[in-house]
């Protein structure tokens, strides 16, 4: 979920629109039409995204509830700055990344799932 929050640039991890917030962000950059398909084409990647996680999570495509945890989440959470970002990133998701890949295949042969 995390990557998919990455991946849409949402808050808490939208550089992209904050890197330009000075003047007045993507506003400034698309106007009109442009400005309707820009925010179509982020909108419609959310769309996607949470469709497929329901897909391989659970199994059906209601992707209502992801939609809503992406709003939800821009809601509450304060946006994160670079360097918060990347401590995020290198002490707390990487280890935990690097120990569940140890730890997968020693499940995975300890239990016998493999065969």
């Amino acid at each position: 979920m995390i990557s998919i929050i990455a991946e849409t640039s949402r808050a808490p991890m939208d550089f992209q629109e904050a890197e330009s917030e000075l003047v007045s962000g993507f506003n400034t950059e698309y106007a009109g039409i442009s400005f309707a398909f820009f925010f179509l084409g982020e909108y419609s990647s959310m769309l996607f995204y949470s469709t497929l996680y329901f897909i391989f999570f659970y199994g059906f495509s209601f992707s209502l509830p992801f939609l809503f945890f992406f709003f939800w989440l821009r809601a509450s959470l304060p946006r994160l700055r670079l360097d918060q970002l990347l401590y995020l990133n290198w002490y707390h998701i990487l280890p935990f990344l690097i120990g569940f890949l140890i730890f997968l295949p020693i499940f995975l042969i300890l239990f016998n799932i493999l065969s």
